[in-house]
């Protein structure tokens, strides 16, 4: 059997990815399949972080380019990313894999604050912790909220979970001529302005060398393959 190439993952997953085939809200059968993801992952022993994205509910760049003030839609956002991340864990919770729910905004009914020793000791205990909430302030991503919480845990890599098998260098969804890359640098995401994570998710990682694996989380077994050190998707390094 296969070792697996990484100890402590943080798997990042946009809100997007919940809705399935519709445009809005969270389909139960796609977060099914997470959760089974997630568990094969943890059964190799490795330590399972969560940053949650909220778009399918609520878009707070989208709201303020409406006219909404973006701090407010900012906000409104964040309380998106809870909701999905209550769901994933009441999933988590029904095949028997022990979560934790913590968010940037305080919320002690529905979930713990976010503290860092508290994670990693959720962590080394077996748990998987799902950090919600973003960052806590508007104008920062929930990309960046990856980031920033793979330096703060001493995640091995950052595993962003979209709906294609990699970055190219054209949307594949409108041309059948992209091209895909197996492997990029940080700069070379930066200058070529690649939609991979935001400038400062990805200005963050180069800083402290954490690795970005892109993969299609719609493939059953990816997460899994990805862990393993299998080549899946495109990986940005250093």
């Amino acid at each position: 059997m296969k070792r697996p190439h990484y100890k402590r993952i943080l798997l990042k997953l946009s809100g997007e990815v919940l809705t399935g085939q519709g445009d809005y809200g969270i389909d139960p059968a796609v977060i099914r399949q997470i959760v089974q993801e997630i568990k094969e992952v943890k059964n190799l022993g490795v330590e399972v972080a969560i940053v949650i994205g909220g778009g399918n509910i609520f878009r707070g760049m989208a709201a303020s380019s409406k006219g909404m003030d973006r701090a407010s839609a900012d906000y409104m956002g964040m309380l998106a990313t809870v909701m999905n991340g209550i769901a994933l864990q009441d999933a988590l919770e029904k095949i028997d894999v022990q979560t934790r729910v913590q968010t940037a905004i305080e919320m002690r009914e529905v979930a713990e604050p976010y503290i860092r020793r508290r994670a990693i000791r959720h962590l080394e205990k077996g748990r998987v912790v799902i950090f919600a909430g973003g960052t806590g302030n508007p104008y920062f991503t929930t990309d960046t909220t990856a980031s920033l919480r793979a330096m703060e845990i001493g995640a091995d890599v950052i595993l962003k979970a979209t709906k294609v098998d990699g970055v190219y260098d054209a949307d594949p969804l409108l041309h059948k001529r992209a091209r895909k890359y197996d492997e990029l640098t940080y700069l070379d995401v930066l200058k070529k302005q690649l939609k991979v994570m935001d400038a400062t998710a990805i200005s963050l990682c180069m800083d402290h060398q954490i690795p970005i694996i892109v993969f299609n989380l719609k493939r059953k077994g990816n997460v899994k393959r990805v862990v393993l050190g299998e080549r899946v998707g495109t990986k940005v390094r250093g």
